[in-house]
Parts: structure tokens; C-alpha cells; sequence
């Protein structure tokens, strides 16, 4: 299954995710550890992009 990065907006998919982070119940997932440190340092800006 293709997935967001909400971070940066690239699709991926998702058994290919570097990272995951949960937010709210909502798991991301991630292209890389720099977009899913940039997500948990702020996730509310991000939350709606994926």
C-alpha cells in the first residue's frame, strides 16, 4: 500500500517506511528519520498532510 510522507510528500510505500510515528491513533509513516524527527518535534503541522 502507497503512503504520504506528511513531512516532506513523498509516496512510499508503506512496508518501504524508514520511520513510523503515531499521533491522535494515526500512524505516519516516514521516508526518513530527519522527516519523522521533524514530524515529532511538531506533529499538529503536519497531522492533515499525509
Amino acid at each position: 500500500m502507497k503512503v504520504k510522507d506528511p513531512v516532506c510528500g513523498m509516496v512510499i510505500e508503506q512496508d518501504d517506511a524508514v520511520a513510523t510515528s503515531t499521533h491522535e491513533g494515526k500512524t505516519y509513516y516516514f521516508c526518513s528519520e530527519d522527516c519523522k524527527v521533524t514530524f515529532d518535534e511538531s506533529p499538529e503541522d503536519y497531522a492533515g498532510q499525509a
